[in-house]
């Protein structure tokens, strides 16, 4: 995008870096009609921020939360329009993006350049796939748009808001750099040209935090307009559509695994936020009576997440997807937390398998782990357990462990955020 905006006039440069004085502040907003996240409870926050009642642990996530949006005032916009590579379908406004579990497995020679067939080794990442810039751009893309958005709610400060919507212009509404509404090519395998579902994750994993920046931006943000919001929904039907009816939508719908729950998610709460709320309301309860007795047994344990190399990983990363459909569950009322499933087992049983590996680590895993075992990834579902579903055993371990490295913003995020994607 850097290498786009340069080709532009100053003055139309300017004009889109500046659609309001960076010093303008808006009005307070109100209580935000975020879908997954509770509107009421980032009201709440930013009053207590306002009023010089917040808690210590809330006004150091704020500082957490601003540090990654100051970083993003001065990054980007990102672009599909900047990988160096061009989808089959000739259009590089189609994302892009390569399996990253995929590994040649012959040698690179002038009769088989690409060293077909490539062969899957599960967990480990094959930095190859980062010559497609989309599946990065995209990642920091969607990460700054929250954060930025976020920053405005809490701050009142113009420039973050500006910033936010000239990223989700950028990325989904101006014609000479949008993304495409599919991911037709998502994690593709080179020697292939098989029809895949699986690389629509690349979008599931973490697009619901960019449809509650769109709600936090539609509360009032300066220069976010009635043109944006009518752009923004009228991607997101389009976007919706082929997430229910491509035949990679159809192949990914049927995943019983992780990559189930995260398009049943993201699913229902676009259609929340385009205002469809009983039909989003079904897909909720659709999710829990499919996918609880298929991904959980009787003893809250995850089957099909524990066959993974990386099976810590991968337990909380469906719980990820778990503790943000019952946040959107709240906002439509279903109560996700008390739901029992034939088995008998709960969403709470669940979590409460992974206290003693959060507390004690690899040692108290008995499960497949390559790599850095890292226990303060489970730290978000443990609040949602604790605050949701009152679960006692959560709150006491979020005392004693790990937490993450660079900082525990759940006390202004009030909400699950996707993991970070596993490093190899």
């Amino acid at each position: 995008m850097r290498r786009l905006l340069r080709g532009l006039a100053p003055a139309v440069l300017t004009a889109l870096l500046a659609i309001v004085p960076l010093s303008a502040a808006a009005a307070t907003p109100g209580v935000p009609h975020t879908v997954v996240t509770d509107g009421r409870k980032l009201a709440a926050v930013r009053a207590a921020l306002d009023h010089g009642t917040a808690t210590p642990a809330q006004r150091a996530a704020l500082k957490t939360v601003l540090a990654k949006a100051d970083e993003a005032l001065t990054t980007g916009p990102w672009s599909v329009m900047e990988k160096p590579t061009t989808p089959p379908s000739g259009d590089k406004h189609d994302y892009q993006s390569q399996a990253p579990y995929q590994w040649a497995s012959q040698p690179k020679t002038p009769d088989n350049p690409q060293g077909c067939p490539y062969v899957n080794r599960d967990g480990q990442r094959n930095p190859e796939a980062d010559a497609i810039t989309d599946h990065t751009y995209r990642m920091v893309a969607w990460d700054a748009i929250y954060y930025l958005s976020s920053a405005w709610y809490y701050t009142g400060d113009a420039k973050y808001a500006r910033r936010a919507a000239l990223d989700i212009r950028t990325w989904f509404l101006d014609p000479a750099t949008r993304m495409n509404p599919n991911m037709t090519y998502s994690q593709i395998v080179p020697c292939k040209d098989t029809v895949s579902g699986t690389g629509i994750i690349d979008s599931t994993q973490s697009f619901t935090q960019v449809l509650d920046a769109f709600a936090l931006l539609d509360s009032g943000a300066p220069g976010w307009t009635g043109q944006d919001r009518s752009g923004v929904r009228s991607w997101l039907s389009q976007y919706l559509n082929w997430m229910q009816t491509s035949p990679q939508a159809k192949l990914e719908l049927a995943a019983t695994n992780n990559h189930g729950t995260f398009l049943d998610l993201q699913n229902a709460a676009t259609t929340a936020y385009l205002g469809q709320t009983a039909t989003a309301r079904k897909m909720v309860q659709d999710a829990e009576k499919k996918r609880f007795p298929v991904q959980f047994d009787a003893n809250g344990d995850q089957p099909l997440e524990l066959t993974r190399t990386i099976s810590w990983h991968y337990v909380n990363f469906n719980l990820t997807a778990w503790g943000r459909m019952a946040e959107l569950g709240h906002n439509l009322g279903v109560d996700v937390w008390r739901y029992r499933a034939p088995n008998g087992v709960t969403l709470r049983k669940v979590v409460d398998r992974l206290i003693p590996a959060a507390l004690h680590g690899a040692d108290s895993w008995p499960h497949q782990q390559i790599g850095v075992f890292d226990q303060s990834i489970a730290a978000d579902i443990f609040h949602a357990a604790a605050e949701e579903a009152h679960d006692t055993a959560a709150a006491a371990a979020l005392k004693q462990m790990p937490l993450p490295a660079g900082g525990d913003t759940w006390a202004v995020r009030v909400s699950c955020f996707p993991l970070d994607p596993p490093l190899k």
